[in-house]
């Protein structure tokens, strides 16, 4: 099975957290948190700055690492290395995605997320 290595962004502003509506492909209409692809000779830090930059015209700073998610999708083998963030300014473009929200710990719940970003929800509750 492919194995596809990913950085996902937990980016957390006054006791919330920043999630993303996917806009493309098979799982359009599920949220999840950006970020994307890590690409041939790049830290896992520098593809999250340059994803998020891609997706949301936003600065961040990066973090620590809250969790490597290993998941087991139909097609691939997702590796995403998930960090803690925060956004440099408070302007965000939404490139890529069709809806974007600041979950509080009430709302997190709220949203359909992609299997591999749900089992993140318990950790990120902690946090926020």
């Amino acid at each position: 099975m492919k194995t596809i290595e990913v950085v996902a962004a937990i980016i957390i502003k006054d006791g919330k957290v920043f999630a993303t509506q996917r806009g493309y492909g098979e799982w359009k209409g599920w949220w999840e948190f950006p970020g994307g692809k890590t690409e041939p000779g790049e830290s896992p830090q520098e593809a999250l700055v340059r994803e998020i930059s891609e997706e949301l015209d936003a600065e961040i700073e990066v973090g620590d690492l809250l969790e490597t998610v290993e998941w087991d999708y139909p097609a691939f083998h997702l590796t995403m290395h998930c960090f803690i963030c925060s956004l440099l300014s408070d302007s965000v473009h939404l490139n890529e995605h069709e809806a974007s929200a600041w979950l509080t710990p009430e709302t997190l719940h709220s949203v359909k997320w992609l299997p591999a970003d749900e089992g993140l929800i318990p950790l990120i509750e902690k946090l926020l």
